[in-house]
């Protein structure tokens, strides 16, 4: 049933960055990564076709709204590793205890410091959605930590999975430093490969000693935790009707800036390039010819989908 074990190969004591070998894993249906990543697909979908997502992979980005989305990011981690800290010993969840490696709340902590001040603190608050996401990560902490899993998993491996491509066009959008300020949550210093570091994950998981009721538990919990986490992008939709703020466009244009014609627009034929069709994949690479001051995003935008469609293989 197990995936192959993966170890680090090297040791975080040097200083230098731990090295996570890439194994081939022999998976099965009943293997508790499948059964998440089966079990979450169509909600995980409904997740990414939220307007608020959609906009932030087109690039129309809102500054305030991202502030506040990583607002609701920093209350969330801290919750999430506060019972994470909690149950680190615990059988179900030790195996996954990566705190050096996958911790957000203090990037999250400087990232909201960059944007808010040095008096962050005083000026950000939990949201009502936020809350009920926090209130489900404390109660299962605390009453059935098995179920961590489910949220770490959810959150850990979708920040590996996209990380990098939501900074460069949340970077672009914005105009941030090209150093990294704002974006720290974004940015895995201590993992080596990400990809690696997300088959040794899943291996852990797929390890533990789990029966298939509570496996079918955890799946049902991911579902929730997606569930919460739209319930925020949905909440962030609301609040933006309500703000007077230029939209930050990294510079694509939209489907209307086209004449109506669909097929012109770069994101259209990126996706359907994704799709694996070869005329398509020459309309990618004719939008961008005619664009080319939009090439860095569309090639974002088309790594997008790629890793989104990844994410149901891993």
């Amino acid at each position: 049933m197990s995936a192959e074990k993966m170890e680090t190969s090297a040791s975080v004591s040097n200083g230098e960055k731990p090295v996570y070998e890439e194994k081939e894993d022999t998976l099965s249906p009943e293997d508790l990564s499948e059964m998440l990543a089966a079990g979450t697909k169509e909600v995980h979908e409904k997740a990414e076709n939220t307007q608020f997502v959609k906009d932030f992979l087109r690039g129309r980005i809102r500054k305030e709204l991202f502030k506040l989305g990583a607002v609701a990011l920093y209350y969330t981690y801290t919750a999430m590793e506060e019972e994470i800290e909690r149950n680190k010993d615990h059988p179900h969840f030790a195996p996954l205890y990566f705190p050096v490696e996958l911790h957000r709340h203090e990037a999250l902590a400087r990232d909201l410091e960059y944007f808010y001040g040095a008096d962050w603190q005083s000026q950000v608050s939990c949201s009502q959605a936020t809350q009920r996401y926090v209130d489900r990560i404390h109660q299962v902490g605390q009453e059935d930590p098995v179920l961590l899993v489910s949220h770490a998993y959810t959150r850990y491996m979708g920040d590996l999975s996209g990380g990098q491509v939501l900074k460069k066009v949340a970077q672009r959008a914005m105009k941030l430093p090209p150093t990294g300020e704002g974006l720290e949550f974004y940015q895995f210093d201590a993992i080596h490969s990400a990809k690696a570091f997300k088959q040794l994950y899943r291996s852990r998981m797929n390890e533990l000693e789990l029966d298939t009721a509570i496996k079918k538990r955890l799946v049902d919990e991911a579902v929730k935790a997606f569930q919460f986490n739209m319930e925020v992008f949905e909440e962030l939709e609301e609040i933006g009707k309500t703000i007077q703020e230029e939209v930050l466009d990294a510079g694509m244009p939209v489907h209307g800036a086209m004449g109506g014609d669909i097929s012109k627009c770069p994101y259209y034929t990126a996706k359907m390039a994704a799709s694996g069709g070869t005329a398509y994949a020459c309309q990618l690479a004719m939008a961008i010819l005619r664009h080319p001051t939009g090439q860095v995003l569309c090639a974002t935008w088309f790594a997008a989908l790629a890793g989104l469609a990844a994410w149901y293989l891993m």
